[in-house]
């Protein structure tokens, strides 16, 4: 058995900038939510039988309270903002389980989610659907896996190491040093994504990284800028980590059959009636 897991907000994010603008009979924007919807019902199609799409209800989180400059939802165009309701209550009308994040984010739903699908033993495989690379500190082995739906690229633990040059759990460490700037923080100064990757493949967390540079047993180029770096802002730095780390303790579900898929409820067929309208209306 297979459990997929669905970055709902990067779904309607990618489904906005991709398609054309479509409008239901009020005048309201809804061709985002067509496409996300259209895009589950075609992973069901295609033998999904156990899947969850987790948003966020509400884009602050409880990150904005340790970090300023944290993303907000400033900035994001209304018509995007606006679908998330209705991407939630399509997605419940279809059947599927949706999490709706409001002191956390969708991201912390996605790893609570597969920590939990991950101890069932009935389970195969957890698919972890959002191409962000917070999620990477999930992967473990191949059982829990990233999965880039727009370039079909499926990224296990050796994937991870690939990319970035360190194991899963130390994503956050690597985060916080070279920054995330989708989420609003900058990482240390000269940290960058070489570097860091050389410093912690070594060593792994930020606690590890020794602090006379004479006991280094790893090669990078400006190393004593980097520890001095590290030195003056090691307080950020273990910060910005926080910031980084997924929270796995949300309570989602109890059985992994809550995750399946029993087909569409009855207010289905009206809503797919009002989303339908949209073609009528598209640009």
């Amino acid at each position: 058995m297979e459990v997929y897991l669905v970055d709902g907000t990067y779904e309607l994010f990618r489904h906005y900038y991709a398609l054309p603008s479509a409008f239901d009979r009020e005048g309201r924007e809804v061709a985002a939510v067509r496409g996300v919807l259209a895009s589950i019902l075609k992973m069901i199609e295609n033998g999904a039988t156990h899947i969850a799409v987790a948003t966020d209800h509400v884009i602050e989180s409880f990150r904005n309270d340790m970090w300023p400059g944290y993303k907000t939802g400033a900035g994001i165009e209304p018509d995007l903002l606006s679908q998330f309701p209705l991407l939630e209550e399509a997605l419940r009308s279809l059947g599927v389980v949706v999490w709706p994040m409001v002191e956390f984010e969708a991201d912390d739903a996605l790893a609570a989610g597969a920590l939990k699908a991950a101890e069932d033993p009935v389970v195969t495989r957890v698919v972890i659907c959002t191409p962000d690379k917070d999620l990477g500190q999930c992967v473990r082995g191949t059982r829990v896996v990233q999965l880039d739906r727009r370039k079909g690229l499926i990224r296990d633990e050796a994937g991870v190491v690939a990319k970035f040059g360190v194991l899963p759990e130390s994503i956050p460490d690597f985060l916080a040093l070279v920054g995330d700037p989708a989420d609003g923080y900058p990482g240390l100064k000269g940290w960058g994504a070489k570097s860091t990757a050389s410093v912690l493949s070594h060593y792994g967390k930020l606690e590890a990284i020794p602090n006379d540079l004479r006991t280094w047993t790893v090669h990078v180029a400006n190393s004593g800028t980097l520890i001095r770096t590290f030195e003056e802002q090691r307080d950020l730095a273990f910060l910005f980590r926080d910031l980084a780390t997924l929270r796995t303790d949300i309570p989602l579900f109890d059985s992994i059959e809550e995750l399946r898929w029993r087909g569409p409820t009855a207010e289905f067929p009206a809503l797919a009636a009002r989303l339908d309208y949209s073609l009528r209306s598209s640009k």
